[in-house]
């Protein structure tokens, strides 16, 4: 079983549209760019710029969060080379069951 690694998000930026750069706890920096996984009910509302923009760290989980109560665990975001391909498959199965629920309503 793989373990759980628990990170600090401690600072991040605004780089660019729908990008943050985001620092960790043990000095590892990202720059993640969210766009291909705002999908769904809770990430999609993140396509609005606005909203987007609103991220902060959240004081007791030590992670980002949005007003929206979208988040990402600190693991997934310290990691993301390696979840990215994931989260984006993730991301198309979501979009695909909004679309067969549009349908079918």
């Amino acid at each position: 079983m793989k373990e759980h690694k628990v990170y600090r998000v401690v600072g991040f930026d605004v780089v660019g549209p729908y990008t943050l750069r985001v620092v960790f706890d043990d000095g590892v920096e990202r720059v993640i760019h969210f766009e291909k996984v705002l999908v769904g009910p809770i990430y999609g509302m993140l396509r609005d710029e606005d909203l987007f923009r609103q991220v902060e760290i959240d004081p007791e989980t030590h992670t980002l969060v949005w007003p929206n109560g979208a988040d990402f665990d600190p693991e997934t975001l310290h990691d993301w080379p390696r979840y990215e391909a994931t989260m984006r498959q993730m991301a198309k199965r979501w979009k695909k069951e909004m679309i067969a629920d549009r349908q079918m309503a």
